[in-house]
């Protein structure tokens, strides 16, 4: 019998980041309830044109976290590895040195929706020139790595989709990658990395997934084990989930809705 997912899954065929567990449990880490953040969106779109640190503190975080979406939607734009690597932190340094976010408010969307608008509106205004006189300033808002972004983005295999949407998945994939972030690390720390990996698999649907009673095998573990540490793997995904779809969003209420978007995208 191979992994039974449950209905609310990670999209298959995405690329991941990992967590680690600790002691003879796999799924042992800690964690507490679910609950909608007010540290990220929801502080940027309310601070209006305040100086206030938590909500640059809270754009710069998210900038950080978000940048690929950008870099590949310049890409697709038609612009070099060098051109979108540029375009993209000059972009970041004009969104935190000018406050551009003090335009936002809640009612204006979701947080991917402001950087898209925006992204726009600066590249419809960006010259040639200006992006010279910027190069060499030695002023990186956001860490790029230039080989990783340029592989990843050559590994897409939706080129043929139109920028925006193009910009939807990358977005998804790149929420999903932060969700599985922390555990990645957390596995791998406890040196667990192939109990990550299979639990990954499971919650994916991975069509090479490891049955619970390989898994067991692997593991030292009793299937029985293998069953409770897969489910409440999935319990944990989908607390990660929307805790950090909540960064994205202004109100509570919008982070189902964002799910559903999100996973919309993978659709035909």
């Amino acid at each position: 019998m191979r992994c039974e997912a449950e209905p609310f899954v990670v999209c298959p065929g995405l690329p991941h980041k990992a967590m680690p567990a600790s002691d003879e449990n796999p799924d042992s880490v800690a964690h507490g309830p679910a609950r909608f953040t007010t540290t990220h969106w929801s502080v940027i779109a309310r601070a209006g044109r305040s100086d206030s640190p938590q909500a640059q503190a809270a754009l710069s975080e998210l900038c950080q976290a978000y940048w690929y979406p950008l870099y590949a939607y310049i890409r697709h734009q038609g612009y070099s590895p060098e051109d979108a690597q540029d375009l993209t932190q000059d972009f970041f340094a004009r969104l935190l040195a000018k406050k551009v976010h003090a335009a936002a408010r809640p009612e204006r969307g979701k947080f991917r929706s402001f950087l898209l608008m925006t992204l726009k509106r600066f590249l419809a205004n960006q010259t040639r020139r200006a992006r010279a006189q910027k190069r060499g300033s030695g002023h990186h808002p956001v860490s790029i790595d230039s080989s990783l972004a340029e592989s990843r983005y050559g590994t897409q295999p939706a080129h043929h989709l139109s920028a925006d949407v193009l910009f939807e998945r990358q977005w998804a994939g790149t929420l999903l990658d932060q969700v599985l972030a922390r555990p990645e690390g957390e596995y791998a720390a406890a040196g667990r990395r192939r109990m990550f990996e299979a639990l990954r698999d499971c919650l994916t649907r991975e069509s090479t997934a490891l049955s619970y009673a390989d898994i067991a095998v692997q593991s030292g573990l009793t299937e029985a084990a293998v069953k409770v540490a897969a489910h409440r793997f999935r319990a944990r995904y989908r607390e990660m989930l929307r805790q950090e779809v909540a960064k994205t969003v202004s109100q509570p209420e919008e982070v189902e809705e964002e799910i559903r978007h999100l996973f919309a995208t993978f659709g035909p």
